[in-house]
């Protein structure tokens, strides 16, 4: 599904989608499809949902966004923490 039809589906709804077809470009995430896992009225709700699925399943490529904005824009960041020592 594109995000278009997404936000006429669920207008001014904060959703869990799940991207299924993306490429980066310029350190940007260019999400061609998405699949809506669920929607929400409170933004609280939607990130425990995604914390709790992102835990099971963390090779899922998910996001949440509002539909009231008219585009969406997932900018790459390169991590830069420190990993626990072994």
């Amino acid at each position: 599904m594109k995000w278009s039809n997404v936000r006429d589906i669920y207008p001014n709804r904060w959703v869990l989608v799940e991207a299924l077809a993306t490429h980066s470009n310029n350190h940007r995430r260019i999400i061609e499809e998405m699949s809506v896992v669920s929607e929400y009225d409170d933004p609280k709700d939607a990130w425990a949902s995604y914390k709790k699925l992102h835990l099971s399943e963390p090779t899922r490529e998910l996001y949440i966004f509002y539909t009231g904005n008219e585009y969406i824009e997932v900018i790459e960041q390169p991590f830069t923490g420190i990993r626990g020592l072994r």
